[in-house]
């Protein structure tokens, strides 16, 4: 939950340290980057509706456009658009900041997620994702492993020193920021497409990393590395979804 600045604070004096080697603007590289161990399950319960499952976060909804509110804070809707398809809508603080479909092969063994997502700026963003079967169906209903993700505008992240002793850490796409120090504590999160409740909280590791934790509402959501290569060319976020062993690995490209 996954914030635009401009950084790249100069060293004017002698007298001060030179910025850490993550610092800068970077870009997510889908092809280098691996989400296949993530699990989404979908379970048929009675009345009617769905439990969906991703990153030890479950909510229900109905296949009737009613939305629901999601662990992470957004609004989402899922309406039958056919045999073995669904439409879905994503709302964040009250606007809709994705459309998309979700269809099922014929084979009933890959599911294929196309959404287009609202940017903080104004514009828009291609997404697509596919899950595999591992078990369960038929339909929608079982267990599916992410396969393939890509994305026509690659989420960009700033990575900026805040004096001495913090980042201030910022995400295009969604417009966020969250202003941290190295102190172990929860800053707040914000930004015009993130949900009220989100903090980040920092920690050093080494010269080249730094440890990253979110929380919605004061719970645990999720804990990653980043660390920079030693050509200082390529920042590499590793980790998982607090109490699932699922890890994923996002790869920037320095810009």
């Amino acid at each position: 939950m996954r914030l635009a600045m401009l950084i790249g604070v100069c060293a004017c004096s002698a007298g001060l340290a030179a910025d850490p080697p993550y610092a800068g603007k970077w870009k997510m590289n889908d092809a280098r980057s691996d989400f296949g161990d993530i699990t989404v399950t979908y379970e048929q319960l009675p009345g009617g509706q769905i439990k969906a499952t991703m990153d030890g976060q479950s909510y229900q909804f109905k296949m009737d456009g009613t939305e629901v509110m999601t662990p992470w804070g957004t609004g989402m809707t899922w309406k039958t658009a056919g045999a073995g398809s669904w439409q879905t809508t994503e709302t964040t603080n009250g606007k809709v900041t994705s459309t998309g479909t979700v269809k099922l092969s014929g084979d009933g063994k890959m599911l294929a997620v196309d959404s287009r997502q609202i940017k903080a700026d104004g514009g828009t963003s291609e997404f697509t994702l596919t899950l595999n079967r591992v078990s369960g169906g038929p339909g929608l209903p079982g267990k599916w492993k992410t396969k393939n993700l890509k994305n026509s505008s690659p989420e960009a992240m700033s990575v900026a020193p805040k004096g001495s002793d913090g980042l201030t850490l910022s995400f295009g796409n969604q417009g966020g920021v969250c202003d941290a120090r190295f102190d172990g504590k929860d800053y707040p999160a914000t930004g015009s497409l993130w949900p009220p409740g989100w903090t980040c909280s920092i920690a050093r590791n080494g010269s080249h990393g730094f440890d990253l934790s979110w929380k919605k509402d004061g719970k645990p959501m999720y804990q990653t590395t980043l660390h920079v290569s030693g050509d200082g060319k390529v920042l590499t976020e590793t980790g998982s979804a607090a109490g699932v062993n699922e890890r994923v690995k996002i790869v920037y490209d320095r810009q």
